[in-house]
């Protein structure tokens, strides 16, 4: 038999882990607060069906459902939920790639030997084992490609399965699912599609491989293929090196008091050499890019002295970028980006680097907590630090192919 890929992904994972630990939230129209509070990250299916987009500010959401309930982010819990799931699919696969937090692709092979019974049963078989064992819902597909397994289990949530072999009724599945259903095709891509007439995914299967390449590069022709049924992106079982790696987000109050400013560049660079450690590696060039409340932004890069992922190295380069920041715009966001990476263990150290103060800093985190050494230049944020729902981000799960 030829491999089957699965999809397995978890329902409003975020409300779902929640509703774990508080029973009571079963049933209620439910969101999940990010961006220091400002923003809904997740909602349950009960809010959605009110109207509620993800991404809505809450000054918004709670004069339009005043009956919700809202929670902040937890990401460390929704880790420990998370790898409960990857361990359950482990049992029964041979490969598994831990893609997101609660998304994972499989092989889905061997499921009829482990459960003992036919394959739509054992697709069943494994869903309730992972409700049954973590408390949470999850929508399964399987067939013979990434690409038609996710869209199969995306178009059966929630809480269902879909197993499509037969190429008669994937072709009748495609033609009733938009272009833009398929995950790696976005807004701009579905409208260059369908400025040549292709609406639907059966007729992105037949149009010609080579116009799919030069409209969507070679990444939209995996997907031509992956849709036709050829499996040409494999099950990755190990994350691959970053490109890049890059810390940041959403700064709450915009602001363009360079005390601030200074802090939180502080705390992203404290949290981007946390990244770089964990993965051993260095980087030769950084880049700062800000975010304007009214629209725009600033983006500025520096080539570092040596390949390094010091504290002091990395800020000094990171303050060297903020200084030449001089307009009056209001900053909402903030990223910090490690580029020209390398691995730690082959780069030749410097004569100026000195990585002890480094590794004192991060072995007294390990045992102390995270932050309980950091740069007195965060004294300036005593709101973050306040807050145990900033301590851990949804960056900080390590392992996840997606980025």
């Amino acid at each position: 038999m030829d491999k089957l890929i699965g999809h397995l992904d978890a329902d409003c994972f975020y409300v779902s882990a929640e509703r774990v630990r508080y029973r009571n939230l079963i049933g209620q129209a439910v969101g999940v607060l990010g961006n220091q509070g400002a923003c809904v990250i997740a909602k349950s299916y009960e809010l959605k069906a009110l109207g509620i987009k993800t991404g809505q500010p809450i000054w918004e959401v709670v004069p339009a459902c005043p009956e919700a309930i809202f929670i902040k982010r937890d990401f460390r819990w929704y880790e420990v939920l998370s790898r409960k799931m990857l361990e359950i699919v482990k049992r029964v696969s041979p490969e598994v790639e831990y893609y997101s937090i609660d998304e994972f692709f499989f092989d889905a092979s061997h499921l009829v030997q482990t459960f003992e019974v036919d394959l739509p049963s054992s697709i069943i078989a494994l869903q309730n084992c992972i409700l049954a064992e973590t408390g949470l819902p999850v929508s399964i597909g399987v067939s013979w490609s990434r690409t038609l397994a996710k869209l199969m289990s995306d178009a059966n949530k929630p809480f269902g399965t879909m197993l499509l072999l037969d190429a008669d009724e994937i072709k009748d599945f495609l033609k009733s699912q938009p272009v833009s259903e398929i995950s790696g095709i976005g807004r701009r891509s579905a409208m260059k599609l369908a400025e040549i007439g292709i609406e639907n995914c059966f007729d992105f299967t037949q149009a010609n491989r080579q116009r799919i390449q030069r409209l969507l590069t070679v990444k939209g022709e995996a997907l031509w293929y992956e849709l036709n049924g050829e499996a040409v992106v494999p099950i990755q079982t190990q994350k691959a090196q970053n490109k890049r790696v890059s810390r940041g987000g959403s700064m709450g109050e915009s602001t363009n008091d360079p005390v601030r400013l200074n802090a939180w560049l502080a705390r992203n660079t404290e949290r981007l050499v946390e990244a770089l450690e964990q993965r051993r590696l260095v980087c030769e060039r950084l880049v700062l890019c800000l975010e304007y409340k009214t629209g725009g932004g600033y983006l500025r890069s520096v080539k570092l002295p040596f390949a390094t992922s010091g504290f002091s190295t990395i800020f000094s380069a990171a303050q060297m970028l903020l200084q030449s920041y001089r307009e009056s715009n209001l900053v909402c966001g903030m990223h910090i980006e490690a580029e020209l990476l390398s691995n730690r263990r082959q780069r030749q150290l410097s004569l100026f680097e000195n990585e002890t103060a480094n590794r004192i800093k991060i072995d007294l985190n390990e045992k102390m907590g995270r932050f309980a050494l950091r740069s007195g230049a965060t004294l300036h944020l005593p709101e973050m630090y306040a807050d145990v729902s900033h301590s851990y981000d949804i960056c900080d799960v390590n392992g996840k192919t997606c980025f």
